[in-house]
């Protein structure tokens, strides 16, 4: 059958991690993606603290890896024109410029559209394409301050923090990656196959995101407020609490669950005691019962909670590093991570995440390495035609 985006090409005039990402979940599905760079290459090839891997950074490898790299100076005659037959030969187009700059580029989507009606094009920014911040310029960290993001965690009376890695990016690329496998699926059911412009904005993405905070506020007027580590129910025993080595989190929300949590931490007469008879006089009486159970914790080792109370059927997780997540065993049986090679010495396997889910057959994932700059120029001007291409 094949991977379901198999003989789909994109045209990935996108840089640094939303747009790049987005296409890097379209390649784990079996697309050519073809990545347009400047001269000096994307950005994020230099984010690094490694000086020895200035041109292949962790972050490009990790989203890159499988594409091809094709170098053009769009504000050229030829790199116009070599664009154009890309996108003409291309199902998808994907760029995440400021709004107006590919419109000067001469490569709007209305005009290369009516050379390619078929083609799905996807626009990536701050704001989206209409509306009064338009034009602002936007990053990761402001759409998470502009949106509220940032007031939703930490302690009540703390300052606003950001959340600590890209999410916002994060989750535009996969809006953007969603967006994308939607239109193509509604060309592929179109008798005309006509293609579609997709407009993905961060802010929207990142509201979108905050969902579970935000209908409250919707719908009932209920301002979200910081709640430190208390899980969405607010109840106190959804909490994170120290024990004899580290931290551990639970999320007995339930009835059955509170009373299964006090038989694993031997603590059976709570489930008696009237002041946490319900999840209502447990919230009333919350500095007691934390108080109980941070004593009862104390006993244990967070992954004996954890092993205890996950058999119990208990919601609960250790706190772990990044480091130490990686190293579950839980993880090695799940396609999660794959190897591929690179181009530099310094780093010639590479492990990157895969796209987080699993298929029966012919699911995503792939070998190939992340493109040199240019690797991939001459082979595909010679493709579209330009073989007077200079390297």
């Amino acid at each position: 059958m094949g991977q379901p985006l198999a003989g789909m090409r994109i045209a990935d005039f996108s840089h640094v991690i939303a747009g790049p990402l987005a296409t890097h979940f379209l390649r784990l599905m079996g697309a050519e993606v073809i990545k347009v760079e400047p001269p000096k290459g994307d950005v994020l090839r230099n984010y690094t603290q490694r000086q020895e891997l200035r041109g292949m950074a962790e972050a490009f490898i990790g989203v890159n890896a499988g594409k091809k790299s094709l170098v053009l100076d769009l504000k050229a005659d030829f790199g116009q024109e070599a664009a154009r037959r890309l996108i003409a030969t291309s199902d998808v187009m994907i760029e995440n410029f400021r709004p107006g700059v590919i419109d000067r580029l001469g490569l709007g989507h209305e005009r290369v559209m009516a050379e390619n009606p078929s083609l799905i094009y996807c626009s990536v920014s701050g704001y989206g394409q209409k509306g009064p911040m338009r034009d602002h310029p936007a990053i990761d960290q402001i759409i998470q301050s502009v949106s509220g993001l940032m007031t939703l965690s930490g302690e009540h009376e703390a300052p606003p923090m950001r959340i600590g890695f890209p999410v916002v990016d994060t989750y535009s690329a996969l809006m953007t990656a969603f967006a994308v496998q939607s239109a193509l699926l509604q060309r592929e059911r179109d008798p005309a196959k006509q293609g579609q412009y997709v407009d993905v904005a961060m802010l929207d993405a990142s509201l979108v995101m905050m969902a579970s905070v935000i209908y409250p506020l919707l719908i009932s007027g209920t301002e979200p407020v910081r709640t430190g580590n208390r899980g969405f129910s607010l109840a106190p025993t959804a909490d994170t609490f120290p024990t004899r080595d580290r931290q551990i989190t639970i999320g007995a929300v339930q009835q059955n669950q509170f009373e299964r949590l006090c038989h694993v931490l031997e603590l059976p007469h709570l489930i008696s005691d009237p002041r946490f008879r319900d999840s209502d006089t447990r919230i009333v009486n919350d500095a007691a019962l934390q108080t109980e159970l941070t004593a009862a914790f104390a006993k244990f080792s967070a992954t004996e909670c954890e092993e205890l109370l996950s058999r119990a059927g208990v919601p609960a997780g250790a706190v772990r590093k990044v480091s130490d997540a990686l190293e579950l065993d839980q993880l090695k049986l799940r396609n999660l991570m794959i190897d591929v090679p690179t181009p530099n010495p310094h780093v010639p396997v590479a492990t990157i995440l895969n796209a987080g889910f699993e298929f029966a057959h012919d699911g995503p994932g792939h070998d190939a390495p992340p493109p040199k700059l240019g690797e991939h120029s001459a082979e595909i001007l010679d493709e579209l035609g330009m073989q007077d291409f200079q390297a």
